[in-house]
């Protein structure tokens, strides 16, 4: 298969699983600025999940641009991977409706984590199939950075147990983590550029 195609596949669900959660955004019943407050938490649910699509959108852009090619193991790692993806607009608006309590919060997690993961597994298998030299293995290296990112959100549902708060700050530090596109790919496609000329 064309790695093009998996992509724009990939990028119409991720398009769909932000416009779920823009609908999940409730008009206020009032007209007053008053009545926005009661939203707030809903608002900020869905504020970290867009980040949190966008930083996936981005990345995985990334990973199948560094891919040479497609098969069937590597289909069923990223529709792995958008499966969690798509629970984020549940969680996010379970999360929101119910003011950050806590079980939604340790499920909000649940999910992030499972889908850090699932990148991963996509990663691996992208590499297994170019090669332990490929231009992907060389670009993520020991991938530490991904680990950090799992063993806080292994940390952060253990925490939400007791604390929420101390969990959705955690969600968000691993969030500005990965705000900017994984420089590690991005370094290697200029170094690539660079060598062609």
């Amino acid at each position: 298969m064309n790695k093009n195609r998996l992509e724009a596949f990939s990028d119409g669900v991720l398009a769909i699983i932000i416009t779920i959660m823009v609908l999940e955004l409730k008009v206020p019943e009032g007209a007053l600025f008053s009545d926005l407050l009661g939203l707030f938490p809903v608002f900020l649910s869905y504020v970290l999940s867009f980040i949190y699509v966008g930083i996936y959108w981005n990345n995985h852009h990334h990973l199948l641009h560094s891919a040479t090619r497609v098969n069937g193991k590597i289909l069923w790692a990223n529709l792995h991977l958008l499966f969690w993806l798509s629970l984020i607009p549940a969680s996010t608006a379970w999360m929101g409706e119910h003011n950050f309590a806590k079980a939604t919060v340790t499920v909000y997690g649940l999910v992030l984590f499972m889908s850090a993961i699932a990148f991963v597994i996509l990663q691996t298998t992208i590499i297994c199939l170019d090669g332990e030299k490929s231009f992907l293995a060389e670009a993520v290296g020991k991938d530490s950075k991904g680990k950090w990112s799992q063993t806080l959100y292994l940390l952060a549902i253990v925490i939400s147990f007791f604390y929420q708060w101390i969990s959705l700050a955690i969600y968000l530090i691993v969030a500005l983590m990965w705000l900017i596109p994984d420089s590690r790919i991005e370094k290697k496609i200029l170094e690539s550029g660079k060598s062609k000329h």
